[in-house]
């Protein structure tokens, strides 16, 4: 395989060098200097090394030089794109090539009129080239004025009269036009320069008629490209561009396209570009977003955000747009609550598993917040118009009133079904023949063992039953008359009465129900009771509930508690079998978890619930004790022990170590190592790759040895 790739890399080397010797020697002939010049682009396309070695022999300059000095067209034509194609894909070339005299030799051939409009669409592919990524070829385009250059062409070169694409001449001058707005973008931006992007200006008021002229994708996507650039991040030019009607022309043109954007697919996609070309402008002014408002820039955004021609991107860059329109802008963020854009956003946010986009709508949403609590708390407080709000009140009254009738008579149904089953129950009572007086007595004999608590509550049930006839009585009366009440509630006047006295009448009426049931639930049952009377079930209210417990002793302890109160509450509590355990017979003794447990483990009678307290207490204090003692056997050297579990037997011979001398490499180790750390050997046994065995001892008794060698050599 190496020897195929240096093959290769031969015969690349071989091909180049005899392309460069055939551009040399045939300066007559231009076709085969044209063919030469494509080969080497093809050469270098294929392989990276190649554009290396093909600008150290010195191709790329003769190749700059042969692009000054030809006279023929296509020559000069193929050399440019040769040299643009070379410094693309390397930077050295770029950087070889990014000087003032071939900037200079472009402005000739931009300039010249004689030049093909090939010729000058090379140039601009090699300006562009030079000044992407290149704050060094930015300055030297506006210190040798080629940018006015290339402002001038901008302006000139395309016509607004004769766009027809179909024909060949305007299409090759809308290329030319196309590629020179790419240069000026990449002049601008990419590195951000500032000098450039305030040069540019200048092309605001040329760019705002073509758009307002000639609203096509291929004029509007390459002009937002170029506006969006120069205004990012530079609040003077921005300013500028607003003062010149640029933020309005660029409402117009999205308004235009997001009211086509659902016939074609590419207009939604050019709402886009005009989308983020208008966010780069208001970003960072929180006072243009205003100008926004007068076209509804939020309703046309938020109407082309469900598109289904849109990728993640361009929601995400609509989203982001919205989000700063509604940013400080109480308008736009009205407009967006009108248009239904929250239940959007909150979609958005729950759909998508983007976080940028997720982002994005948590964005629009804290926006429209303090909006939000403020229409929450009155609806009168909203912008709507005075005819709007009429036709609402009118159909909410409507609705409301509809609904209260229906309720009211579901209500009375209700009640006259319920008298009738009580009166039909009363009626099969066993003491329906008996006096009223009897009753009467029967009932004082049953209540007077009582406690005064019940006595009151009795009293309150007592004086209840007439006030709740007469109200389910006047409810009735009220409700029977239904055009009576209609008319009289035409003619109050305001709608806020009528709903208070629909209110009260149903809430009575319910109340009315509740408590009639109740009482005649009471009666029914004290009548068919064969006069033994029984004291209410105790309920307990409000309790708290406790959260599982997962820690062994606190289950003991609740497990305990349990015990003993059921215990103490039984009536036969003295009752205890012969063979319960010691935890179960011991109730009334103060008891804590240390004799408690001493007191279960005494016990040879354990029952299930103890035993499981037991088992679970001698499993946690066992795993507690293997990790105290795990955690005390820490080893700080690097030798190499053996394994806790292998166990030593008594009376093996240990085997001695293996001597294993110093080599060169580990005495140079030592005496490096006692140089830079000195007499540490435990860290120079470390630093170092010594052989497997050796200890910090070792170093030591090496080192000592060898200093004791040394001086007896010199002595001697």
């Amino acid at each position: 395989m190496e020897n195929e790739d240096t093959k290769k890399v031969q015969e690349m080397k071989t091909d180049l060098n005899l392309l460069l010797e055939c551009l040399k020697y045939q300066m007559d002939n231009s076709t085969s200097q044209k063919e030469a010049l494509v080969t080497i682009h093809s050469i270098c396309q294929q392989n990276s090394d190649a554009g290396v070695y093909f600008r150290e022999i010195g191709g790329l300059i003769f190749v700059k030089n042969l692009a000054k000095s030809s006279e023929h067209s296509m020559v000069k034509e193929a050399a440019l794109f040769t040299l643009g194609a070379l410094a693309e894909e390397n930077v050295y070339s770029q950087q070889t090539l990014c000087t003032s005299d071939l900037f200079e030799d472009l402005i000739l051939f931009l300039s010249n009129d004689d030049s093909s409009t090939n010729l000058k669409r090379m140039s601009v592919y090699v300006i562009l080239v030079l000044v992407s990524n290149n704050r060094c070829g930015q300055t030297l385009v506006k210190e040798t004025g080629c940018i006015t250059v290339l402002s001038e062409l901008l302006r000139t070169v395309l016509s607004k009269h004769e766009l027809n694409l179909l024909d060949n001449k305007v299409f090759q001058n809308y290329q030319l036009w196309s590629s020179v707005c790419s240069a000026l973008c990449a002049c601008v931006n990419n590195p951000q320069n500032d000098e450039n992007q305030m040069f540019c200006c200048s092309l605001f008021p040329y760019a705002n008629d073509w758009l307002i002229s000639c609203m096509k994708p291929e004029i509007i996507r390459p002009l937002c490209s170029f506006i969006g650039l120069t205004l990012a991040n530079n609040t003077y030019v921005q300013k500028y561009f607003v003062s010149v009607g640029g933020l309005e022309v660029l409402s117009q043109v999205l308004v235009y396209l997001g009211s086509d954007s659902y016939k074609t697919v590419s207009n939604a996609k050019l709402a886009v570009v005009v989308t983020k070309t208008v966010d780069a402008c208001i970003a960072d002014n929180p006072t243009f977003r205003v100008i926004l408002s007068k076209y509804h820039i939020v309703s046309r955004l938020l109407a082309l955000l469900p598109h289904e021609s849109l990728d993640l991107g361009d929601k995400f860059s609509i989203i982001l747009a919205l989000g700063h329109c509604t940013e400080n802008c109480v308008e736009n963020q009205y407009d967006l609550i009108k248009n239904n854009g929250l239940p959007l956003m909150i979609q958005a946010l729950t759909d998508s598993q983007n976080e940028e986009l997720q982002k994005a709508a948590t964005f629009v949403l804290h926006n429209c917040r303090k909006i939000t609590e403020k229409l929450s708390l009155s609806v009168q407080e909203c912008s709507f118009d005075e005819n709007e709000a009429k036709q609402l009140k009118d159909t909410k009254a409507k609705e409301n009133l509809e609904e209260y009738w229906n309720t009211a008579k579901e209500i009375l149904h209700r009640i006259e079904k319920l008298e009738k089953e009580n009166e039909e129950k009363i009626q099969r009572g066993n003491y329906e023949h008996m006096p009223f007086m009897k009753r009467e007595n029967i009932l004082k004999h049953l209540y007077s063992g009582r406690t005064r608590d019940n006595r009151a509550e009795e009293d309150k049930d007592k004086k209840q039953p007439g006030q709740l006839q007469s109200s389910c009585d006047i409810t009735t009366k009220a409700c029977a008359n239904d055009k009576q009440v209609k008319t009289l509630l035409k003619s109050t006047s305001p709608l806020s009465e009528q709903k208070m006295t629909l209110r009260k009448v149903s809430s009575s009426c319910n109340q009315s129900l509740h408590e009639k049931t109740t009482f005649d639930k009471k009666n029914f049952v004290s009548k068919s009771s064969d006069g033994v009377f029984k004291y209410p079930i105790h309920i307990v209210r409000n309790k708290k509930q406790r959260l599982p417990v997962t820690d062994p002793f606190t289950l003991c302890s609740d497990i305990i508690n349990k015990e003993v109160v059921s215990f103490q509450a039984a009536d036969n509590c003295t009752k205890i079998l012969k063979y319960r355990c010691s935890g179960c017979i011991s109730v009334g003794k103060p008891l804590n978890s240390r004799n408690f447990s001493k007191l279960l483990h005494a016990c040879p009678y354990q029952c299930d619930r103890h035993r499981v307290i037991v088992d679970a207490e001698d499993r946690y204090k066992s795993e507690l004790r293997k990790s105290l003692i795990c955690n005390k056997k820490i080893l700080l050297t690097p030798r190499r022990r053996r394994k806790l579990s292998e166990s030593t037997i008594p009376g093996e011979i240990k085997k001695r170590r293996i001597r294993k001398n110093f080599t060169e490499e580990e005495v140079n180790y030592l005496f490096y190592g006692v140089k830079k750390m000195g007499n540490h050997w435990n860290s120079i046994l470390w630093s170092f790759p010594f052989q497997k065995g050796r200890t910090a001892v070792d170093l030591a008794h090496k080192y000592n040895n060898l200093i004791k060698i040394a001086k007896c050599t010199t002595r001697n």
